[in-house]
């Protein structure tokens, strides 16, 4: 696979899913770029999913196209999810994964465990 180009990682990180922008995670932290190409002024990029039912599939197509299309050079963007490879935590950036700590809730651990959890991951 050939890495996204620097100039479309910088702008992508622009774009937020709605769903973490109140946290500030663009879609290039979330891991949802999977590439992006150009050929002759006409752009293609690929994108996963979280989910495949993701309510703001929609609006994430649309701002990531018109992102793209609003860089120099760019006069067109196909913009598509990609279905053949699964999003997972593993594509996280280690800010986003920071952000979105993936710990059970302290209130299902039995009380005697709750102050080992919390020195060892809210601390």
């Amino acid at each position: 696979m050939t890495p996204i180009p620097q100039w479309a990682s910088k702008a992508l990180a622009e774009v937020f899913d709605p769903c973490c922008r109140e946290k500030g995670i663009s879609v290039m932290e979330m891991g949802l770029v999977r590439s992006v190409e150009v050929n002759e002024g006409r752009a293609r990029v690929e994108l996963l999913l979280t989910t495949g039912w993701c309510p703001f599939a929609t609006q994430i197509l649309t701002d990531v196209r018109r992102c793209i299309e609003a860089q120099p050079g760019i006069e067109e963007a196909d913009v598509e999810v990609v279905w053949d490879e699964a999003w997972t935590t593993d594509r996280l950036a280690p800010r986003a994964r920071r952000i979105l700590r993936f710990l059970p809730a302290p209130a299902t651990l039995r009380d005697k465990d709750k102050d080992t959890y919390i020195r060892e991951n809210l601390s």
